[in-house]
């Protein structure tokens, strides 16, 4: 039994002694570190005692300011208000902080309120400067804002660098003044007028295009001008059947008149010339695109198409105007007007030598409400950069969109793009109503819009691409008197 216990003790030692020195470990450490932390405190406290008897070496000035009369101040302790605001808005108010604005090169256009310096834009220089990747500009502004005053200040002060300007709809007639002031030219259409407009004229030839180009480009543009004048009239897209009449019609024209008109293009889809191989229900199938046509040469429309071309669009001259104010009353003939002028203005916009150009279009909403034109001014606003124009589009309001298509619509999604192609966005005073769609519109921040009703005549914000800028617009008195629209209001 005595061998029995001694062996079952020696089997328990081991375990128990490993516990004593697991604990032992243990107090060892706990000691170490209560022994760093007394440490550390001691050296905290040297550290501290230090400063202390910096502080106390250092000499300050007392706190009533140097005594005698260079102390500059006040008998009575200035009191400022406390502000909270946000970092981003309290990092503008730093005394010599401004923003440098644009550059030197380029139109004045009038003074930076925030800085006080010159404001100077051109679209051409800031886009060879990298500063912009779209030439295109969106103005906007309630009436009576000035925004009309800016548009014609910033064209008209371009034609000194060699910029020409083309106004492919003036449906007020604000810019037929200042066309002839500038040395340029104002096309006035209206019933009652002996002006004519052909829309089957063949146009500006470029330079650059041989015999065929040019023969094959006039029968593409003859036949769209045809097919986008019907879809104006019957406001829908035409038929395959239809264009194959149009396209038939306009081919036996072109063959048999040295100088092709509308009515005869109208004559041969209503009462088509009997060919070998010919469908013989072509009559019944252009039917309905040929009476829409017969308005613009018999009709209501009639007068302004039905024969040779009076006038002429002149590209090299400063400036060309097309005046609709004739026909403001008559929503249809404004956009068939549009289009045929769009038609001339892109044969000269296509010629690679015509230069650096503003097309200019007023009264934006009106012009945006008919799928043709929408499509056409989309093209060229996608296209500034390879025709080197700047597009300019006048608005009296954002919610002005509103009115393009329904919601969803492909008409929608054009007209937001022509926004989104624009880098320079212009807007002058706005109703408090209108400040949430123009600030979804056009990416605008709560300050910016904030600042929307309070600006004055002549006042717009700026935004060129992330930056911004507020500008009161100048103009000289010379300027003033031709741009003037309130003259019938102050007598």
């Amino acid at each position: 039994m005595g061998d029995e216990h001694l062996h079952a003790t020696t089997l328990i030692n081991p375990r128990e002694e490993h516990r004593r020195d697991r604990r032992g470990r243990e107090r060892v450490v706990a000691r170490l570190q209560t022994d760093a932390r007394r440490a550390g405190a001691r050296e905290a406290k040297n550290q501290l005692a230090l400063e202390r008897a910096e502080a106390r070496a250092s000499a300050y000035l007392p706190a009533s300011g140097e005594p005698g009369r260079a102390a500059l101040r006040t008998p009575g302790r200035l009191r400022l208000p406390k502000h909270q605001d946000t970092s981003a808005t309290l990092a503008g108010h730093y005394p010599f902080l401004a923003e440098a604005g644009l550059g030197s090169a380029g139109v004045f256009i009038g003074q930076d309120l925030y800085s006080g310096g010159s404001f100077v834009y051109d679209p051409w220089v800031l886009y060879q400067r990298g500063l912009i990747t779209a030439p295109n500009v969106v103005l906007a502004g309630i009436v009576g804002s000035g925004k009309s005053s800016l548009a014609k200040s910033l064209y008209t002060r371009s034609l000194p660098f060699g910029r020409r300007v083309y106004v492919p709809g003036d449906p007020k007639g604000e810019h037929t003044a200042v066309a002839e002031a500038v040395g340029g030219r104002a096309i006035i259409l209206g019933h009652g007028l002996r002006n004519r407009l052909n829309p089957l004229d063949e146009g500006l030839r470029a330079s650059s295009l041989s015999d065929a180009e040019w023969a094959a480009q006039i029968a593409a543009r003859r036949r769209d001008l045809i097919g986008a004048l019907a879809e104006t009239v019957l406001e829908r897209s035409l038929t395959p059947l239809e264009h194959t009449a149009i396209d038939l019609a306009l081919t036996d024209v072109v063959r048999s008149a040295d100088v092709p008109i509308l009515p005869m293009v109208v004559e041969r889809i209503l009462s088509p010339a009997p060919a070998a191989g010919r469908d013989d229900r072509l009559a019944e199938d252009g039917r309905l695109v040929g009476h829409a046509l017969r308005r613009l040469v018999a009709g209501d429309l009639a007068g302004l198409f039905d024969g040779p071309s009076t006038v002429r669009f002149d590209p090299s001259l400063p400036m060309v105007s097309l005046d609709l104010s004739r026909v403001a009353e008559n929503s249809t003939l404004i956009s068939v007007l549009m289009t045929c002028s769009s038609a001339w203005m892109e044969s000269a916009l296509a010629d690679p030598a015509g230069g650096q150009r503003w097309v200019i279009y007023d009264e934006a909403w009106r012009l945006m409400a008919y799928p043709s034109l929408l499509r056409r001014m989309d093209a060229q606003w996608r296209l500034a950069r390879h025709y080197g124009i700047a597009n300019m589009l006048i608005f009296h309001k954002l919610s002005d969109l509103d009115n393009v298509g329904d919601s969803g619509s492909a008409m929608r999604a054009l007209a937001s793009s022509l926004l989104a192609n624009a880098e320079t966005r212009i807007v002058y005073r706005q109703e408090p109503d209108q400040l949430g769609a123009t600030g979804a519109a056009l990416g605008l921040t709560r300050t910016e819009m904030n600042l929307l009703p309070a600006l004055g005549t002549g006042q717009g914000l700026w935004r060129v691409k992330d930056r911004s800028f507020v500008v009161q617009h100048q103009m000289h008195p010379d300027e003033l008197a031709v741009f003037d629209t309130t003259a019938r209001m102050t007598g």
